[in-house]
This record gives structure tokens, C-alpha cells and sequence, in this order.
């Protein structure tokens, strides 16, 4: 007979050894360790990094004063037992200075993510990261899926979700809550994708 447990299925001192190893022997795999289980998230695509680039330009534009860092490890959850590597993170362009691999998550204004073309999608950029997100107490996350060609603003987190989430089609203007504070066009999204 087995005894359930609410024991994450790695520990996250294991998690941050096996990303390591993997990060030096495997080229462009990527590891997440989010609601205790070990996670892969998909290399980008020449799209996707067009998308980054244009978003990086429209958040410097409006919020000069903050840096869209990509692919910032940050400990994310309730105590800060997951690891993510957000699309971008939108935060003072020195909050993780002096920091390791995985940052603390708290001068984040905004996550932001892109989807990817591959099975995890819904689960990983769609459920388990707003929830994580919002678990964090980060106050916008941004997602830009490309699957259904919408992006959704989830905004003000309760420790445990977020509480507002509006979604408009590409084409639309997207307007971002506070503490991020501008609205930009999502005309141009429609190029990048298939």
C-alpha cells in the first residue's frame, strides 16, 4: 500500500542541479520546475524572437525606465519553490544584478510569454504559469498566443489567481493595467504567425 503526499516530485535544490547539468550538455533544451514537476519548454522560433524584439521596443518606448530581460530564470509559486524562465520580464533594468540563475521575482512588473507551436502549450503557458504567476503576486502577465491568434492580460493576483483577465484578437490595442501602465497595437502580431 502507498501513502499520497502533497511531496512535489522533485525538490527544488534537485530541480536547479538537473537544470544545470542539462543546461551544459544539452544545447537549447530548457528546463521549468513549476507546481512541483519538471517541465520542458520549447526552443523558440525565428517568430517568436521577432515577437520579443517588437515588444522590447514598445515596453522601452512607453516605460524607459524598465527592461523587457528574456528568458530571466525567476523563482516563482507560493514561497518560491518553482523555477520559470519567462518569455520576458519586464522589471528595472538592474533588479537582478548580483542575483543567480533564479531571481527573486519581486521588482517584476510583468511576465510575458509567447506561445509556442508544441503539445505542452495549453497546459504550461495557458493554466500552470498564470497560476504560478499569480501565486507570485506578479502583477500582470501577459500572453500572447499564437495558436489562437489573441492576447490575454491577467492582472491583479490574489496569491492564488488572477482576478481580472481581458482577451482581445490580434488587430485589437491591448491595454496594460497597472503597474505597467500603456496600451499598444496588436496589429503587427498578425505577421508572425503560421
Amino acid at each position: 500500500m502507498s501513502v499520497m503526499t502533497d511531496r512535489p516530485h522533485m525538490l527544488t535544490e534537485e530541480f536547479e542541479s538537473v537544470a544545470r547539468t542539462v543546461a551544459r550538455e544539452v544545447e537549447g533544451l530548457r528546463l521549468e520546475f513549476i507546481d512541483g514537476k519538471l517541465g520542458v519548454k520549447a526552443v523558440p522560433d525565428g517568430d517568436h524572437d521577432r515577437i520579443m524584439v517588437w515588444l522590447a521596443r514598445i515596453c522601452i518606448q512607453h516605460r524607459p525606465e524598465l527592461w523587457l530581460h528574456v528568458e530571466r530564470g525567476i523563482k516563482v509559486e507560493q514561497y518560491g519553490s518553482g523555477r520559470a524562465r519567462p518569455d520576458g520580464s519586464l522589471a528595472p533594468d538592474d533588479a537582478f544584478e548580483g542575483q543567480g540563475e533564479w531571481a527573486d521575482p519581486a521588482p517584476v512588473r510583468m511576465v510575458v510569454e509567447v506561445t509556442s507551436y508544441d503539445s505542452d502549450t495549453d497546459r504550461r503557458d495557458r493554466k500552470e504559469k498564470p497560476r504560478a504567476y499569480a501565486e507570485t503576486g506578479i502583477p500582470v502577465y501577459l500572453l500572447i498566443d499564437r495558436d489562437k491568434c489573441l492576447v490575454s492580460v491577467h492582472s491583479e493576483p490574489d496569491g492564488q489567481r488572477y482576478e481580472t483577465v481581458r482577451t482581445v484578437p490580434f488587430g485589437k490595442d491591448v491595454e496594460l493595467p497597472a503597474p505597467v501602465g500603456f496600451t499598444f497595437p496588436s496589429e503587427p502580431l498578425k505577421e508572425w504567425v503560421r
